[in-house]
């Protein structure tokens, strides 16, 4: 119930397919009947080539990437310490002002 049902590969069914031997017909007659085997079609895909100077993008792209968020995050912690410290100060301004009525 809980196992997951993967369906089958394409890959699998292509080596499956290999491992079998391929049997020659018997006469001229089967070889016209009997349909060829067929190979799996592969996926092209086209292959990724870095230049130095998309290489150079990249790493600067990155690092603008990481410099703009490192700002983002000390700004915000920042912010939350000057919140923190406002709301101190004003507490100790109001338990001063309390006490001296008394």
């Amino acid at each position: 119930m809980f196992t997951p049902k993967y369906p089958v590969s394409d890959t699998l069914t292509a080596l499956r397919n290999a491992t079998r031997p391929i049997v020659p017909p018997a006469s001229p007659e089967d070889a016209s009947t009997s349909p060829a085997p067929a190979a799996p079609a592969s996926p092209t895909r086209p292959a990724v080539q870095f230049t130095p100077g998309s290489t150079l993008a990249l790493i600067g792209g990155g690092t603008a990437v990481v410099l703009i968020i490192g700002t983002v995050l000390v700004s915000m912690l920042l912010a939350v310490a000057i919140t923190g410290a406002s709301v101190a100060v004003c507490a100790l301004v109001v338990r001063s002002l309390m006490n001296n009525n008394r």
